[in-house]
C-alpha cells in the first residue's frame, strides 16, 4: 500500500497489468485497445476498493486531460468517457477532479459523446449505453449542482437527449434517460427557464410532429417530476400570462399550446395556472380570447378530462364566451359544443341555453355550426341530445339564409334515417325523434323553391329511400302515412300535386318541340318555359337553361324519347331511374366537371322522375292495405291501429289516384278496391269509390268483368247508401260508363217517385243523389227536375216544419244531433244549386226564384216559416247551407249578374253570424272562392266586416286569406298581362269601393257623425287597406287615393236619391281618405291611371259636382295615427345585443321586433300593446285543436276582445235598427292560420263558443248591459263540447278544376318564422293549459240577443234594408256530414297548399 501511495504522489500513472503507457506517440489502433483494457479494469472495480482507487488516481486524472478530451477519434473518446463514468462511480461521492473547470470539461465530454446513442445500428452502441446506464444509475451530473455552469451542462444534456432519442431505442434507454433528467429537476436547487424551455419545447406542436419520441421522453419526465417542477412552470405562465413579459422565453407564442399539453399530460402541473386563464378569458384583447377560448375547448372537451367538475368557476368563464361580442370566439365555442355534448353527457345541461341563443344568432356561420354541433352528437348517439337541443334543430329549419335552413333539414333527415327507419336506437330513440318526419314535410309550406326541391330530395333519399326494393318501399310509405300529422299529410300530398304537374308541362314542352316551327309554336314554347322556370331554383339563371333544354330536345332525338319515357304515366321506377342516368351522362361533360346547365336539369329530373310509384308499387301498397283488413299485417309492431292504418291506406291510395292514375290500371288492383267498398268502415268505402271515379275511365274496355260486378254495387250506393257514397257513386257512373244517361235515369226514376216526407231519414240520400244527377245532367231530367224544386222541395220541404225543434240556447250541435229534418232540408237547398249550376242559364228565371228564397232564410235567420218551432242550432246550419248557397251561385256569371246588392249585402253580413261556426264555414267557403278566382272581386271586400269578429283567430284568418287573395291577384296579373280588360276585376286595389259600398251600407252604421261607429268604420277600412298598401307597387297609393277621391263625385247607385245614404258614402270615404294620408307618404304623387269605378254600385261622376266637404267630425281626426303601412308578411329582425344564456332573450323592445306583425300599424289603436299576439294566446277552450302555432306574448299581454260604445241613435233609428248583438273586435291580430282548414275548435265548450269573451279589449270601454247577454262564459268541467260545423263537399268543383288543369293556391303562413332566422317558441307551455273560467248559469241559460241590425219579427214586413245576424262565436273544424257541393278532389284540396305560405324576411341590422 506504501508503495501504491509513493507512486500516486510522485504523479507518476499507474496502469492496469498488461497495459502499456497511452500517449500520442502509439497508433490510434493501440490506443484504442490499451483503453478498452482500461474500461475493462474500471468496469471491474466497485467502490470499496481503496487501494485502486489510489493506484489508478492518477490515471483517472490522466483520462481528464485535454489530450483525451479533444482527442479527434471517436473510439477514443467514448472509451474515455466510459472510463470516466466508471471514475465517477468508483470515487463517488467524491470525484477525483476538484477544478470546477476541468468538471465542466468533463460533463460536457461527456454529453457529447451520449450523441452516439442516435445511431443504434452502430457496432458501439452498446458502449453508447453503458455509458448512459452508468451515469444515469450513478446521477454523475449531481456533482455539477455546485458548479457556476450548471445550467449550461444541464441544458446541454437535455438537448442531446431530447435530440437523440428516436423509435430505434427501447424502453431501457428510454428509461435511463428519464432517471438522468429527473435527478438534475428532482435533486436541484432551482429550474432555469432555459431548461425548462429544452423539456417544453418539445412539447409544441411542430416539434412534437417531428420527433414523438422526444415528446414521449418530455412527457415521461413532467409526469416524474410533476411535483418539483411544477412552481417553475407556474412561474413561467404567470410571466407571460399575466406580467406580459414575452421575451423570458422563446416559447412564449406557444403559451397556450403548451397548457393543453401539460394538461393533458398530468394536470397537477397548471393547479396555479388555470385561474391564470379566466383572467385571460376577459382580455380585451379579441386575439388574446379567442386563443384562451380555442385552448379551453380542447380542454374541457377531451374525453377523459373532469376539469369541469374541477374548476367550475373557470368553466362558467368558458360557457360565458358564447355571448362574446367577437364572431370568431362565438364560432369556436360552437364548435367546441360538439365535443362536449359527445365526451361529456352531463354537462349537455349547461350547454343547451348557450346553445340556444347562439341558435339565434346574427351570424349565419354561428346558427350553421350550431345545427353541426347538435346533429353531429345525436348522429353519434341520440342519448347525447336531449329534446331542447333537437328543437334548436327543429327552428333552424325556419332560417332566413339557406344554407342554414338546408343543414338543419338534412341534419334532421339523417337523424330520422337512422333511428327512424334504419332502428338503431330501438323503439325508444324512433318515438324521440317522431315529429322530425312531420316537421320535415311542414318545410313544404315554405314558399322558397330550394326549400320545396330539398324537402323532394329528403323524402326521396331519406324518409322513403327510392332505392329500396318496392314491397319495403311501399310499406315504408305505408306506415309513414298512417302516422304523419295532418298538416304533414297536406303537404306530402301536395308535393305529388306539384311534382305531377311539373310532368305535364314537360310532357307539354315535348309535345310543342315536336310541333313544326312558327312563330305561334315559338311563343308556346316560351310560355311553357317560363312555366316549368317557376319550378326550379333561381328562376333567372333557370330561364336559360330550360331554353337551351328545350333545343337540345329540338336537336337530340334520342335525350327526347328518354324524356318522353320519363314523364310517360307507364314509365315505371326502374324505367325512371335508367332515363335519368342516361339524359345526365348525355348532357354532361367530363371536361367540365361544374356544369350549371346539367345541375338543373338535374333538378327537373329529380322533381319529374317517378321513383316512388308505378303499377308494381301500387300494386304492393294494396297488397298492404290487404294485410291490415286481414289482421297479418305488422301494424302494432309499427305502433299504428289497425283501423288507422286501413283507413290511411285508403286515403293515400285515394290521393296516388289523382296523381298516378294510370299505375292503378290492373285487375288486382280493381278487385281489392271492390273488396274494401264492402267494408263495413264509411270512410274506407267512400275512398274506394273516389279511387275507382279517378282511375276508372278505361275499365269498361279493358276490365269488363270488374264493370259488371262494380256497377250493380254503385247503383245501390246511389239509392241507399250514406249521403257521401251516394254522391261519389253518381260520380264514378259519370266517369266510368259510356251509357251513362241509362243508369242515371235507372237511379233517378225510382228515387224522384220514392220521395216522401213522411221518413226524414231517409230523404237524406235520395235528395244527394238527385242534386248530384242534376248537375251532372240537367237536360236529361230537365222538366221532373223543375217539378222536383218547385213542388217538393220548396212547398213541401221547406216551407214546413213538420218537427218542432228542441228548445236550446245552444247556437251549434254535433252533427249526430241534427235533426233529419234540417238535413233533409239542407241537402233540398244543395239540390236547388245544383240543379242551376248544371243548367248554367237563367231563362226560365229560376235562378231569381231561388235566390230569393235563400235571402228569405237569411231574412228569417234560418226559420223561414217564422213559427218559432226550429230550434236555433238547426237555424244556424239553414243560415249556413242558404249563404254558402249564395256562394256558389255568384260564381256562376250567369246568376252573378241577377244578385242583386241588397242580397249581396244580406249574404255579406253572415261572416258577422252569432253563431262561431256559421262564420267560421262562412270564410272558409269565401276564401276558397276568391283563391280560385271564381267569386267576383267585391266578395273579398265581406272580409271588411271580420275586423268586428270577436275571436281573435278568426281575424287572424281572415286577414290570411286576404294576403294570401291579393297575392295570388297581383301573380296572376304579372303572368297574364295581357288581359288589362279585365283589370276591374282583379286587380286587388279595386276591393277599396267595394270596401268602402259594403261599410256604408253595414247595418251597425247607424249615425253618420256617431265617433264610435266611426272608429269601426275606420278599423274595418283598415283591415283591408292595411293588406292592400303593404306594397306601393306602380304608386297604388296614389291609385286608391284617387279612387277614393272619385267615389266622392258619384252618387250610391243602390240609392242616388237618399240623401242619408250617399252623406254616409262620403263619411267612409273621409275615413278611407285619412288613413291613406296618415299612413302613406306618396299618396299625392300623380294616379298611374284614372280608376275605373264599377257601375252597380256607383253612378257616373256628375262633372258639374265638386264634392270638396269634409264629412268626418273634428274629433275624429285624432284616431288617424301616422305610421308606413307593414308588410303583409313582416318578420322582425334578430340583431339584437348579444343576449347572455341565463337571461331572456328578448328585450322588451326587441320581443316587438321577432313577434308576428299584423296590427302595428293600426291606426285605430293609440294605446296599444307594444306586441303583438298570436291566437295561441286565446284560452285553451277556444284553440284546442290548432296546429303550427306559436305563443310568443307574455301572458300579461293577452288580448281581449273588445267591447265597442254605441252613440245614442234617434228614435226612428232605434226603431228600425235593433240592438246589435254583434261585438266588435280588434284588429289587432297575428297572422297564424295554415289554411281555411286549421281553425279547428271543436274542443270548445258550447256556451263559450257562441259568445264573445267577458272581458272588454283594452283600450275600450265595455257595452252596455243589453250587450251582455252574449258575454260567453268559460267552459265548466265536465260541459259536453259543441259540435264541428259540416264539412263541406266540392268534389264538383274539384273535378272542373282538375280539368281545367288549375292549381289550387298556396296558403300564406307567417307564423312558422316568427324573424329574419328565428322561429320563437312558446312560452311556459300556454297552448298546453286551458285556464277554467266560472260562470252564472243565468248568462248560459239567457236567450241570445237579437242579430245584429235584423229587425224586430212585427216590423218585419216593413224592413226594405238587408240584414245579418250579430253572431258571435263558437268552435269548430270541418265535418264529413255536409254541403256537398264541391268537387271530389276537394278531399285532398281541401288541405292547404303548402307551397304559398309566404314569408317575407326581414332584413338584419
Amino acid at each position: 500500500m506504501a508503495h501504491s501511495k509513493a507512486r500516486a504522489t510522485d504523479g507518476k500513472v499507474t496502469y492496469p497489468p498488461g497495459v502499456k503507457e497511452i500517449s500520442d506517440k502509439i497508433s490510434k489502433e493501440e490506443m484504442v485497445r490499451r483503453l478498452k483494457m482500461v474500461v475493462k479494469t474500471f468496469m471491474d472495480m466497485d467502490q470499496d476498493s481503496e487501494e485502486e482507487k489510489e493506484l489508478y488516481l492518477n490515471l483517472a486524472l490522466h483520462l481528464a486531460s485535454d489530450f483525451f478530451l479533444k482527442h479527434p477519434d471517436k473510439d477514443v473518446r467514448l472509451l474515455v468517457a466510459c472510463c470516466l463514468a466508471d471514475i465517477f462511480r468508483i470515487y463517488a461521492p467524491e470525484a477525483p477532479y476538484t477544478s470546477p473547470d476541468k468538471l465542466k470539461d468533463i460533463f460536457m465530454f461527456i454529453t457529447r459523446q451520449l450523441k452516439g446513442l442516435e445511431d443504434t445500428k452502430s457496432a458501439q452502441f452498446n458502449r453508447y449505453f453503458y455509458l448512459l446506464e452508468n451515469i444515469a444509475w450513478v446521477k454523475s451530473y449531481n456533482i455539477c449542482f455546485e458548479l457556476e455552469d450548471s445550467n449550461e451542462i444541464f441544458t446541454q444534456l437535455y438537448r442531446t437527449l431530447f435530440q437523440v432519442i428516436n423509435n430505434g431505442h427501447n424502453q431501457k434507454v428510454h428509461m435511463h434517460m428519464v432517471d438522468l433528467m429527473s435527478s438534475i429537476i428532482c435533486e436541484g436547487d432551482t429550474v432555469s427557464q432555459e431548461l425548462l424551455d429544452t423539456v417544453l419545447v418539445n412539447l409544441v406542436p411542430a416539434h412534437k410532429n417531428l420527433n414523438k419520441q422526444a415528446y414521449d421522453l418530455a412527457k415521461a419526465l413532467l409526469k416524474r417530476t410533476a411535483q418539483a417542477i411544477e412552481p417553475y412552470i407556474t412561474n413561467f405562465f404567470n410571466q407571460v400570462l399575466m406580467l406580459g413579459k414575452t421575451s423570458v422565453s422563446d416559447l412564449s407564442e406557444h403559451v397556450f399550446d403548451l397548457i393543453l399539453e401539460l394538461y393533458n399530460i398530468d394536470s397537477h402541473l397548471l393547479l396555479s395556472v388555470l385561474p391564470q386563464l379566466e383572467f385571460k378569458l376577459k382580455s380585451n384583447d379579441n386575439d388574446e380570447r379567442l386563443q384562451v377560448v380555442k385552448l379551453l375547448a380542447k380542454m374541457f372537451g377531451a374525453k377523459d378530462s373532469e376539469l369541469a367538475a374541477q374548476n367550475k368557476p373557470l368553466w362558467q368563464c368558458y360557457l360565458g364566451r358564447f355571448n362574446d361580442i367577437h364572431v370568431p370566439i362565438r364560432l369556436e365555442c360552437v364548435k367546441f359544443a360538439s365535443h362536449c355534448l359527445m365526451n361529456h353527457p352531463d354537462l349537455a345541461k349547461d350547454l343547451t341555453e348557450y346553445l340556444r341563443v347562439r341558435s339565434h344568432d346574427p351570424e349565419e356561420a354561428i346558427r350553421h355550426d350550431v345545427i353541426v354541433s347538435i346533429v353531429t352528437a345525436a348522429k353519434k348517439d341520440l342519448s347525447l341530445v336531449n329534446d331542447a337541443l333537437l328543437n334548436f334543430v327543429k327552428e333552424r329549419t325556419l332560417d332566413k339564409r339557406w344554407r342554414v335552413r338546408k343543414e338543419a333539414m338534412m341534419g334532421l333527415a339523417s337523424i330520422y334515417r337512422k333511428y327512424s327507419l334504419q332502428g338503431e336506437g330501438g323503439r325508444e330513440a324512433s318515438k324521440q325523434i317522431s315529429w322530425i318526419k312531420d316537421k320535415l314535410l311542414h318545410i313544404y309550406y315554405q314558399n322558397s323553391i330550394d326549400d320545396r326541391l330539398l324537402v323532394e330530395r329528403v323524402f326521396a333519399q331519406y324518409m322513403v329511400p327510392h332505392n329500396l326494393e318496392t314491397t319495403e318501399r311501399m310499406k315504408c310509405l305505408y306506415y309513414l302515412y298512417a302516422t304523419l300529422d295532418t298538416n304533414a299529410v297536406k303537404a306530402l300530398n301536395e308535393m305529388w300535386k306539384c311534382q305531377n304537374q311539373l310532368r305535364h308541362h314537360v310532357k307539354d314542352l315535348l309535345d310543342l318541340v315536336k310541333k313544326p316551327k312558327s312563330e305561334a309554336s315559338s311563343k308556346a314554347v316560351f310560355a311553357k318555359v317560363m312555366v316549368i322556370t317557376r319550378n326550379l331554383p333561381d328562376p333567372g339563371k333557370a330561364q336559360d337553361f330550360v331554353k337551351k333544354l328545350a333545343q337540345v330536345l329540338d336537336d337530340d332525338e334520342r335525350i327526347r324519347d328518354q324524356l318522353e319515357t320519363l314523364v310517360s304515366p307507364t314509365c315505371s321506377c326502374k324505367q325512371a331511374e335508367v332515363c335519368v342516368r342516361d339524359i345526365t351522362k348525355k348532357l354532361g361533360s367530363p371536361k367540365q366537371p361544374s356544369n350549371p346547365f346539367l345541375e338543373m336539369v338535374k333538378f327537373l329530373l329529380e322533381r319529374i322522375a317517378p321513383v316512388h310509384i308505378d303499377t308494381e308499387s301500387i300494386s304492393a301498397l294494396i297488397k298492404q292495405v290487404n294485410k291490415s283488413i286481414d289482421g297479418t299485417a305488422d301494424d302494432d309492431e309499427e305502433g299504428v291501429p289497425t283501423e288507422e292504418a286501413i283507413r290511411a291506406g285508403l286515403e293515400l291510395l285515394k290521393v296516388l289516384s289523382f296523381t298516378h292514375p294510370v299505375s292503378f290500371h290492373s285487375a288486382e288492383t280493381f278487385e281489392s278496391l271492390l273488396g274494401c267498398l264492402k267494408m263495413d268502415d264509411e270512410k274506407v268505402a267512400e275512398a274506394a269509390l273516389q279511387i275507382f271515379k279517378n282511375t276508372g275511365s278505361k275499365m269498361e274496355e279493358s276490365f269488363p268483368h270488374i264493370k259488371s260486378v262494380l256497377l250493380p254495387v254503385l247503383q245501390a250506393k246511389a239509392k241507399r247508401g250514406p249521403p257521401r257514397q251516394a254522391k261519389y257513386a253518381i260520380h264514378c257512373i259519370n266517369a266510368m260508363f259510356t251509357n251513362r244517361d241509362t243508369h242515371f235515369a235507372q237511379i233517378f226514376e225510382p228515387l224522384h217517385k220514392g220521395l216522401d216526407t213522411a221518413n226524414m231519414e231517409q230523404l237524406i240520400t235520395p235528395l244527394t243523389t238527385l242534386g248530384h244527377l242534376a248537375q251532372l245532367a240537367p237536360e236529361q231530367f230537365a222538366a221532373p227536375l223543375k217539378s222536383l224544386v218547385a213542388n217538393f222541395i220548396v212547398k213541401d220541404l221547406l216551407m214546413n216544419d213538420r218537427i218542432p225543434g228542441k228548445k236550446t240556447t245552444k247556437l251549434w250541435v254535433p252533427d249526430d244531433e241534427v235533426s233529419p229534418e234540417t238535413q233533409a232540408k239542407i241537402q233540398g237547398i244543395k239540390l236547388m244549386v245544383r240543379w242551376l249550376l248544371g243548367v248554367k242559364n237563367n231563362q226560365s228565371k229560376s235562378g231569381n226564384s231561388t235566390l230569393r228564397m235563400l235571402t228569405a232564410i237569411l231574412h228569417s235567420d234560418g226559420d223561414l216559416t217564422e213559427q218559432g218551432r226550429m230550434g236555433k242550432p238547426d237555424m244556424s246550419r239553414l243560415r249556413l247551407a242558404a249563404a254558402c248557397a249564395l256562394l256558389k251561385l255568384a260564381q256562376e256569371p250567369c246568376y252573378h249578374e241577377i244578385i242583386t246588392l241588397e242580397q249581396y249585402q244580406l249574404c255579406s253580413l253572415v261572416i258577422n253570424d252569432e253563431c262561431y261556426q256559421v262564420r267560421q264555414c262562412f270564410s272558409q267557403k269565401l276564401h276558397r272562392g276568391l283563391c280560385r278566382l271564381r267569386l267576383p272581386l267585391e266578395y273579398m271586400a265581406v272580409f271588411a266586416l271580420c275586423a268586428k269578429d270577436p275571436v281573435k283567430e278568426r281575424r287572424a284568418h281572415a286577414r290570411q286569406c286576404l294576403v294570401k287573395n291579393v297575392n295570388i291577384r297581383r301573380e296572376y296579373l304579372k303572368q297574364h298581362s295581357a288581359i288589362s280588360d279585365k283589370l276591374l276585376s282583379l286587380l286587388p286595389e279595386y276591393v277599396v269601393p267595394y270596401t268602402i259600398h259594403l261599410l256604408a251600407h253595414d247595418p251597425d252604421y247607424v249615425k253618420v257623425q256617431d265617433i264610435e261607429q266611426l272608429k269601426e268604420i275606420k278599423e274595418a277600412l283598415w283591415f283591408i287597406l292595411e293588406i292592400i298598401m303593404a306594397k306601393n307597387e306602380n304608386n297604388s297609393h296614389a291609385f286608391i287615393r284617387k279612387m277614393v277621391e272619385n267615389i266622392k263625385q258619384t252618387k250610391d247607385a243602390q240609392a242616388p236619391n237618399d240623401a242619408k245614404i250617399n252623406e254616409k258614402l262620403y263619411t267612409v270615404c273621409d275615413v278611407a281618405m285619412n288613413i291613406i294620408m296618415s299612413k302613406s307618404t306618396t299618396y299625392s304623387l300623380e294616379s298611374p291611371k284614372d280608376p275605373v269605378l264599377p257601375s252597380r254600385f256607383f253612378t257616373k261622376p256628375d262633372k258639374n259636382f265638386s264634392n270638396t266637404k269634409n264629412y268626418l267630425p273634428q274629433e275624429m281626426k285624432a284616431f288617424f295615427t301616422p305610421g308606413k303601412p307593414k308588410s303583409a308578411n313582416v318578420l322582425g329582425t334578430v340583431n339584437k345585443p348579444l343576449a347572455s344564456a341565463g337571461k331572456q332573450l328578448q328585450s322588451k323592445g326587441f320581443r316587438s321586433e321577432t313577434t308576428s306583425n299584423d296590427s302595428s300599424s293600426n291606426p285605430s289603436s293609440p294605446q296599444r300593446s307594444k306586441t303583438r299576439h298570436d291566437s295561441t294566446e286565446m284560452d285553451h277552450s277556444e284553440n284546442e285543436d290548432y296546429g303550427l302555432t306559436r305563443a310568443d306574448s307574455m301572458e300579461k299581454d293577452i288580448e281581449k276582445p273588445r267591447g265597442r260604445k254605441r252613440g245614442v241613435a234617434s228614435s226612428d233609428d232605434q226603431e228600425s235598427k235593433p240592438k246589435r248583438g254583434r261585438k266588435k273586435a280588434a284588429v289587432n291580430t297575428t297572422a297564424v292560420a295554415d289554411s281555411e282548414d286549421q281553425w279547428d275548435e271543436d274542443n270548445r265548450p258550447e256556451d263559450e263558443q257562441n259568445s264573445p269573451p267577458k272581458k272588454g279589449r283594452r283600450g275600450r270601454p265595455p257595452k252596455s248591459a243589453n250587450a251582455s247577454q252574449d258575454t260567453p262564459t268559460k267552459g265548466r268541467r265536465g260541459r259536453k263540447k259543441a259540435a264541428p260545423p259540416p264539412e263541406e263537399d266540392e268534389e264538383e268543383e274539384e273535378e272542373e278544376e282538375e280539368e281545367r288543369g288549375e292549381e289550387e293556391p298556396e296558403e300564406e303562413d307567417e307564423d312558422e318564422r316568427s324573424s329574419e332566422n328565428m322561429e320563437v317558441k312558446p312560452k311556459g307551455g300556454r297552448q298546453a293549459r286551458a285556464p277554467r273560467r266560472s260562470y252564472g248559469a243565468e248568462s248560459v241559460e239567457s236567450t241570445p240577443q237579437k242579430r245584429r241590425g235584423r229587425p224586430p219579427k212585427s216590423a218585419q214586413p216593413a224592413a226594405k234594408k238587408p240584414v245579418r245576424g250579430g253572431r258571435s262565436k263558437a268552435a269548430a273544424p270541418k265535418d264529413d256530414s255536409e254541403e256537398e257541393e264541391e268537387e271530389e278532389g276537394e278531399e285532398q284540396e281541401d288541405e292547404p297548399t303548402p307551397r304559398g305560405r309566404k314569408k317575407t324576411a326581414g332584413r338584419r341590422r
